[in-house]
């Protein structure tokens, strides 16, 4: 990655363009955050509806503070813990964020990428990127500039390649707008890391109504979600689909018979090629992809919601 290559991604930005830049999480799909019709070329590259809000990605403490109208404690202590890192907080916006980045809700998610291209780019650019995950709308999250390319195509103005991301799905998305900070998305930074320096955290939200017009309190709450080409579901060794021809994502037992992929049994190195195997399958030609359920515990929490939400709707 030059740095040529960065400054021009960052006067792509300025000019109102989409560009694709790496964070440690998943390759994002950059644009002004503060240009109303810059970030309609998200949805519209996407397929995004627009009642699914963005995350804002800045360069610090300072410059989060230029975008939400308050700064509760809660936010100072976490964000000298996890920023930067695949933390998102959730607080009250200042009028100058439009609308169509919160999908009108009267809050903006912020964080700072632990990511040097990232980090970089923002601080040339000189502003605020909004950037949801760079892939179609429900579709599975790239962790490659190549998964970029593949799912966007020509809808974005630069793809920055730095490589593999290291952590491999999405931020955690906590909630500080209200009384109680509530867990909206789960992420590799867990409750139990967040409640050791703020306290108890409500659960996250679940919405049923896939087709509910109501604005989302954050990303990655649509019931189908981070789903492959391929059918995909969670079961057991013995359980498999019995017709066609399938790969089997395996903890604990391997299958009879079936493509077969040992995973990671620790929970961060799970995510860290959960997205890049699934895309590697979803070019084999199977017929199913099956994955034996992880562990029900909390460090396993972020891994178990996507892998529900992409089996949600499956045959």
């Amino acid at each position: 990655m030059s740095p040529s290559q960065i400054s021009q991604a960052a006067a792509l930005l300025r000019a109102g363009k989409l560009v694709a830049f790496p964070t440690e999480t998943v390759y994002g799909l950059g644009a002004n955050a503060l240009d109303p019709a810059a970030v309609q070329k998200i949805f519209t590259a996407k397929g995004r509806p627009p009642n699914s809000p963005l995350i804002v990605h800045i360069h610090s403490i300072e410059m989060a503070k230029t975008l939400a109208a308050t700064w509760p404690d809660a936010a100072e202590q976490l964000a000298r813990r996890f920023w930067p890192g695949p933390l998102t907080l959730v607080l009250p916006k200042r009028p100058l964020v439009p609308d169509i980045v919160t999908a009108g809700l009267p809050t903006v998610g912020l964080r700072i990428p632990a990511h040097p291209v990232a980090l970089e780019l923002i601080r040339q650019a000189q502003l605020p990127i909004a950037a949801p995950s760079a892939n179609r709308f429900t579709e599975l999250s790239p962790t490659t500039a190549g998964h970029v390319r593949q799912s966007l195509g020509g809808a974005v103005d630069l793809i920055l390649d730095a490589g593999p991301t290291a952590v491999g799905i999405e931020s955690t998305v906590l909630s500080l707008a209200g009384p109680q900070p509530v867990l909206l998305r789960p992420g590799m930074i867990s409750i139990a890391q967040i409640e050791q320096i703020i306290g108890p955290v409500a659960p996250a939200p679940t919405i049923q109504d896939a087709a509910h017009p109501s604005p989302h309190p954050s990303p990655g709450l649509h019931p189908r979600h981070y789903r492959p080409v391929t059918p995909l579901v969670l079961t057991g060794s013995s359980d498999l689909p019995q017709k066609g021809r399938g790969a089997f994502l395996w903890l604990t037992k391997p299958a009879p018979a079936g493509e077969l992929i040992e995973m990671p049994r620790q929970a961060a190195p799970y995510a860290a090629i959960l997205y890049k195997t699934l895309h590697h399958l979803d070019r084999q030609g199977f017929d199913w992809i099956a994955v034996e359920e992880p562990p029900d515990t909390p460090e396993w929490a972020a891994v178990r919601d996507r892998l529900k939400r992409a089996t949600s709707g499956s045959t």
